[in-house]
């Protein structure tokens, strides 16, 4: 897919920002297309002047198991990465002030195994986020994984195609939801770095109980109608489904209900603070 087409959807999809990662080691067209890993970047650059996308600069280093695929992310050169020892590769893409995410630990066997090399990455500080989602496949074996070690959980397309072709007109695609403080690469940044991320992926948000409560919070508009029935308007694109015994409260996007809530605490089904275990909302 040519640089320029993700911007554009992205603009027409209304993100803030995207990372351009194309592969270094495995390009199956390589023998035709000769290139600097860095001008996909440049291009996708140019043209996000255009458009108000923020392009966040990446490659990924794309090894067998036990290490795997990993994404460098905030890097200076991508030709640089271009080493035999994949561990030197992450070394380097560090050295430039690289952020290293971990990509689809559960492919293509859905254990989500944790190496001796990760363990050892995780040890070091050299990991510093991973995803809980990847293109088409979720990965719940993952969900403590943020409170466990530290690392910023996300969601990606991994898309090689179009984004429509893949995930149809309309849909939204799976993506990171970074809490930051500014519109800019600086604060996108900073919020990575203090793992303020949440995954979102066909209507599912995995992250931290303090930020899912808080996008809770900002999402959901409550007033009170009297002691029994609440109107909860949803200014958010995130439809909640949440439950009280047996009884199931759907809030859709950009709409209001009015409805009886026997109690101020409900199951969000579709927040997960861990794996197999949903956020509690508090009202």
């Amino acid at each position: 897919m040519w640089p320029t087409v993700r911007v554009q959807e992205a603009w027409r999809e209304g993100l803030d920002a995207i990372a351009i990662t194309d592969h270094i080691e495995y390009r199956p067209n390589k023998k035709t297309v000769i290139t600097d890993h860095n001008e996909s970047f440049n291009i996708a650059k140019k043209a996000s002047e255009k458009y108000g996308i923020i392009v966040i600069k990446g490659a990924e280093i794309t090894r067998k198991k036990p290490l795997g695929h990993m994404n460098a992310l905030f890097i200076t050169d991508a030709n640089a990465l271009e080493v035999k020892d994949p561990l030197q590769a992450i070394d380097i893409a560090r050295s430039q002030g690289g952020y290293i995410l971990w990509n689809h630990p559960g492919w293509p066997d859905n254990n989500s195994t944790i190496y001796d090399v990760h363990a050892e990455l995780l040890k070091a500080g050299k990991i510093d986020a991973y995803e809980v989602y990847n293109h088409m496949e979720s990965y719940p074996l993952t969900f403590d994984w943020f409170a466990q070690y530290n690392i910023a959980p996300m969601a990606n397309t991994d898309v090689h195609g179009t984004v429509e072709g893949d995930y149809g007109s309309g849909a939204m695609r799976p993506l990171t939801l970074v809490f930051a403080k500014e519109r800019t690469e600086a604060a996108i940044r900073e919020a990575l770095d203090a793992r303020r991320t949440a995954a979102l992926f066909f209507g599912n948000l995995v992250g931290s109980e303090e930020y899912l409560t808080k996008l809770l919070a900002a999402s959901l508009k409550i007033r009170r109608i009297n002691e029994k029935k609440i109107e909860v308007t949803n200014v958010s694109d995130i439809t909640y489904k949440m439950k009280v015994g047996n009884t199931l409260y759907i809030f859709p996007a950009g709409k209001a209900a009015m409805v009886s809530v026997p109690t101020e605490e409900l199951t969000v089904l579709n927040c997960f603070v861990g794996h197999g275990k949903n956020l509690t909302w508090r009202f």
